[in-house]
């Protein structure tokens, strides 16, 4: 399965300055099964954004034009022979090997294959990845050591190719990997494409044993093709167009020398340097050249030679050829990719000590505190508002520990996001999985702080009146769960989304019956509208009503009456009794419901709509980034004395223009 590209342009608009910054210009080029081909170029040359275009991973704010082709038809992110593996490699870090693999092969695979047949392929996934001596290690997270870097890289891998896909694109599979690590990724995507795989992969600057295992190349500066052909071909090309690779040099150490426009900047500093410190200029070597017109001299050169008239040529043989579709992605169906997912993350929230474990010991410690300070409080008057306060306390300690767990959500969307872009499975199914697999963690904690609490208090008896507080507190626990999680989609950190819950939880408490009656808040925001969205507001007036009505306190005086408790609720508290506290806690459900439903919305349309938000940002840093290069390019040819030291025609080697 043959890949091609043509005319392949990319556009950023402009709203302010009304013209267009071109990321890529007028690329093109193929890739064949059999075949590692490998984006080389400095950073901002365009590698990703060639590589995102040819995936169909293009954000929507950039405009595309020209051809993306497989088999001679158009390109599709639905499509199951094409996988792509990020740059960053997120994991569940209490999963082993085996286990992630598992999981995503039955998230990914068709519906129709038995549990032996997806074992196997895991078993052959692991074995082509070379990941046998720890496929039963666990990944790794923040208490507990897992896997290397070179390791978790080949996992990427070997989970995008579950699907035995005909295409592979990799986003930089090397960076911050070692020598070593670098050299044995390559070399199990030299084995995949030995397997009929074409594999496409964006690399910034690869060892020479690296740069062996490459069968075609393509070099990239300010997204325009330097050089496209076979790999070890690249060095005759830079020696006819008069910069020769010297002998004992990395030919990609010299491509990206060659090509690099940060190095006139760097020179021109250097130069600088010497003229104020009187050091005179090196003239040792026959030709001195910008890097500027080093590159488009090779730019020039490319377009009039025989490796462009060989890639058009191979293009159009290759768009001639039948056309053959794609095969469309089957994935498993949607209630095998819920329960797998609910298994999942409820396997990996019952291993995370800090995910619920933690915070159930920090809630039951804190219900016991509270159960020692109000400790069988009595049913005197004077009581009334003790047991007002031990509510507000309870429900206040037991919502902000909530974003102990915000670390862990962020976590997990990032495994999301890289999953959902797979097309494993949608945002609906991530909502209810992590419903369903937080449920048990949820309802423990809210018995066991429930109980102690009521119990050691001595609120209103009676198994009804119990059952309501644990059930109204397990309640609260889901909304503001599910606040926390909506907090940590739209925050790339974790003291973000700490510090955006805790601005949530503070806004909601406020408008609560905590600070003042709902009654004497403030009617513009506080009472309409916060008070009615507020979580807070309902749990606290439901247990209002479930420890007051019925309830009768001791007067001061012996021989007067007894204060009933709703009396209590409409005096003191400001609470009305025209509805039941079933109704509060009916409304703490549809919150619940509504958070989320807003989750979801968020999931699902938060990466489109924040692309409308930079845009404007965007382009003023572009003109001023457009600005400073105008300048620096002023300044380089305004004395011809200070050119730049650039040696490249020289056989000898390459001068650095750092000493």
């Amino acid at each position: 399965m043959c890949l091609v590209w043509e005319n392949l342009t990319v556009e950023l608009p402009s709203k302010t300055s009304g013209s267009a910054r071109k990321l890529l210009s007028d690329l093109c080029g193929y890739a064949e099964p059999g075949h590692i081909m490998a984006i080389m170029g400095p950073s901002g040359s365009g590698k990703s954004t060639l590589l995102d275009s040819l995936a169909g991973r293009l954000s929507s704010n950039v405009k595309m034009s020209g051809k993306v082709l497989i088999n001679a038809n158009r390109s599709s992110t639905d499509c199951r022979d094409i996988s792509y593996v990020t740059q960053e490699d997120f994991f569940l870090g209490t999963l082993t090997v085996r286990e992630t693999i598992t999981y995503s092969a039955h998230l990914r695979l068709p519906r129709k294959m038995t549990k032996q047949e997806i074992h196997s392929v895991v078993d052959n996934i692991i074995m082509e990845m070379g990941l046998q001596d720890c496929a039963d290690t666990k990944i790794g997270n923040w208490h507990s050591r897992g896997i290397s870097t070179g390791e978790k890289k080949r996992l990427s891998i070997g989970v995008e190719t579950l699907t035995n896909p005909h295409v592979l694109f990799l986003d930089e599979p090397t960076t911050g990997l070692d020598s070593a690590s670098a050299f044995f990724v390559i070399r199990a995507l030299r084995n995949m494409a030995y397997d009929g795989k074409a594999v496409i992969c964006s690399i910034h600057q690869p060892s020479s044993d690296v740069f062996s295992l490459l069968d075609d190349l393509l070099l990239l500066s300010a997204g325009e093709t330097v050089y496209f052909g076979e790999a070890k071909m690249a060095v005759k090309f830079f020696a006819e167009a008069g910069f020769p690779c010297p002998t004992r040099r990395n030919p990609s150490d010299h491509f990206l020398r060659c090509i690099n426009l940060d190095f006139d900047i760097i020179a021109e500093a250097l130069l600088r340097y010497q003229n104020i410190c009187a050091i005179p200029e090196s003239s040792s070597y026959p030709v001195n050249i910008r890097t500027a017109e080093i590159r488009e001299t090779l730019i020039e050169k490319y377009k009039c030679s025989e490796f462009s008239n060989n890639t058009r040529r191979r293009i159009q043989e290759i768009s001639e050829d039948p056309a053959i579709k794609p095969n469309k992605r089957i994935n498993a169906s949607s209630w095998k990719q819920l329960s797998t997912l609910t298994h999942r993350s409820f396997v990996n929230m019952h291993r995370d000590i800090g995910y619920y474990w933690l915070r159930m010991a920090l809630y039951v410690l804190i219900s016991i505190s509270i159960g020692v300070l109000f400790f069988n409080i009595g049913t005197d008057q004077g009581t009334i508002l003790e047991r007002a306060k031990c509510v507000c306390f309870s429900y206040g300690f037991m919502i902000c520990l909530s974003c102990g767990g915000v670390p862990f959500f962020i976590e997990e969307m990032k495994v999301f996001r890289r999953e959902r872009f797979g097309g494993d499975y949608g945002e609906a199914v991530l909502v209810l999985s992590n419903f369903f697999s937080s449920f048990p963690y949820l309802v423990a904690i809210s018995l066991l702080s429930g109980t102690i609490i009521y119990y050691m208090v001595k609120f209103h008896p009676g198994f009804p009146h119990h059952a309501f507080f644990c059930i109204n507190l397990f309640c609260c626990l889901s909304v503001i769960e599910t606040c926390m999680m909506i907090a940590a989609s739209l925050v790339p950190t974790a003291l973000m989304g700490i510090g955006v819950g805790t601005g949530v939880i503070v806004l909601m408490m406020m408008a609560s019956e905590i600070f003042r009656p709902v009654p004497d808040l403030p009617k513009i925001f506080w009472r309409y509208p916060v008070s009615y969205i507020s979580f807070a507001t309902w749990a606290i007036q439901g247990e209002y009503k479930n420890e007051m009505i019925g309830r009768e306190f001791d007067p001061f005086l012996p021989g007067n009456s007894k204060l009933k408790g709703e009396t209590v609720l409409q005096t003191v508290f400001g609470v009305p009794l025209s509805h039941s506290k079933w109704w509060d806690l009916t409304a703490l459900l549809l919150l619940s419901l509504t958070h989320r439903l807003v989750l979801y919305m968020v999931l699902k349309y938060k990466d489109r709509i924040a692309l409308k938000f930079p845009r404007l940002h965007a382009d003023k840093t572009l003109q001023h980034l457009a600005m400073r290069v105008s300048k620096a390019g002023e300044r380089l040819s305004s004395s011809k004395r200070h050119d730049p030291q650039h040696p490249l025609s020289s056989q000898e080697g390459l001068r650095s223009p750092i000493p």
